[in-house]
């Protein structure tokens, strides 16, 4: 991008003259930065996913997805995001007019819900405000007679991280025969995730975060124990058909085409978060979104979230500008962060190193958002925010 006219609302009358000079950067929690050799496995010819090195690739892909969990469920890829992959484990699992109980606390847990109303579910809705956490006790209560509990692990909306080890222990202690479906689409490869150990039947979520690959792939990864709950052509879905899709893609095959381009992408996204131990993968997305938090408490920006999520920093901007001034001026920088989801657009704005980042990616946005401040008549002293990013990068 050569020049000021190309960003709206930038003009060199209230932004430096180097500005246009700026990496441009996607800091949002998703779609992610993506690796540059993954982009370049999509500039191959096209290839065909019948033939043996699509096949070939369906399968590694698979596996790495199960590696990236750490527990043997069975991945099932579909070509959607991971708002059709979790209705496919919906429909795939919960009979007609079964109740269902949406645990929610933000934008993104709302969505189940309303999901399940809308397939004519009894659908059952426990709440606490935004920002705030689920209670686990809660929750159990309110899935006691339940057939399937929906659960967001890292509410995006909000930034925080729910305890999905002790709410699903708290309600398979009530119910054991429940089936716990979790939103996992940012905590997947990023937080700490234990399904198995927890009692957590399936996890969903999506190529666009955690898994650093462009839009375009939902994940689906059941127990083995839940695949004999899968429904045999279930009468709510088609494409969706999970079952159908467990049972080819173990095979090498899908019932439909897939977007065997993102797999070859996927595959080889994966390598560079399993080329170490899934703790240490863990505990460094954990260490990055603490130095953003860290970086933004400097600045009079602390996290809404008491229990944060390291695939995003949910910030409450200092008094006197709002999110979406914060979000529009990153925007004009180059650096495209967001503001909250209604109707917090104004409350707080969002920033994340959730993809193909690292920690000098976490020390650049805290100067990032010095800079940002200070242009929007926020009082900074320079090099705060970064000093408290590399403090919290330190920790062990």
């Amino acid at each position: 991008m050569t020049d000021t006219a190309a960003r709206p609302g930038l003009t060199t009358a209230d932004l430096p003259a180097y500005i246009p000079l700026n990496r441009e950067r996607l800091i949002a929690p998703g779609p992610v930065e993506v690796d540059p050799r993954v982009l370049l496995e999509l500039a191959q010819p096209q290839m065909h996913h019948r033939a043996a090195a699509g096949i070939e690739k369906l399968m590694e892909a698979r596996a790495k997805l199960t590696q990236l969990l750490g527990d043997p469920y069975d991945a099932v890829i579909t070509t959607s995001s991971g708002t059709g992959a979790f209705e496919g484990a919906l429909v795939s699992l919960v009979p007609e007019g079964a109740k269902v109980v949406n645990a929610q606390a933000g934008k993104f847990s709302e969505r189940w819900g309303e999901m399940a109303g809308r397939l004519g579910y009894d659908a059952q809705i426990v709440a606490k405000p935004w920002g705030e956490v689920l209670d686990p006790e809660e929750v159990a209560d309110a899935a006691k007679d339940a057939h399937t509990l929906l659960i967001t692990h890292s509410e995006t909306s909000t930034g925080a991280l729910h305890d999905l080890a002790a709410i699903s222990g708290a309600a398979r202690a009530q119910n054991p025969d429940l089936i716990i479906i979790a939103d996992c689409i940012t905590s997947y490869g990023v937080a700490e995730l234990r399904p198995a150990a927890w009692g957590v039947d399936v996890i969903v979520s999506g190529s666009q975060k955690g898994t650093a690959t462009p839009p375009g792939l939902g994940f689906v990864l059941f127990s083995p124990e839940i695949q004999t709950r899968l429904i045999k052509n279930t009468p709510r879905g088609f494409y969706l058909d999970m079952h159908r899709e467990l049972t080819g893609q173990k095979a090498g095959s899908t019932p439909q085409t897939p977007a065997i381009n993102l797999i070859y992408a996927l595959s080889l996204s994966l390598e560079r978060l399993l080329c170490v131990p899934l703790d240490v993968l863990w505990a460094e997305k954990r260490r990055q979104a603490d130095a953003l938090i860290a970086a933004g408490t400097a600045l009079g920006a602390p996290a809404w979230a008491a229990r944060t999520s390291p695939a995003v920093a949910v910030l409450t901007p200092p008094a006197g500008i709002t999110g979406r001034q914060v979000s529009a001026r990153l925007a004009e920088m180059g650096q495209r962060a967001l503001p909250g989801q209604a109707p917090h657009e104004d409350t707080v704005f969002r920033v994340s190193t959730m993809g193909y980042a690292d920690r000098y990616d976490a020390l650049a946005i805290a100067g990032i958002l010095e800079e940002a401040f200070a242009s929007l008549g926020v009082k900074v002293q320079r090099g705060v925010a970064v000093q408290a990013a590399w403090a919290a990068l330190q920790v062990n």
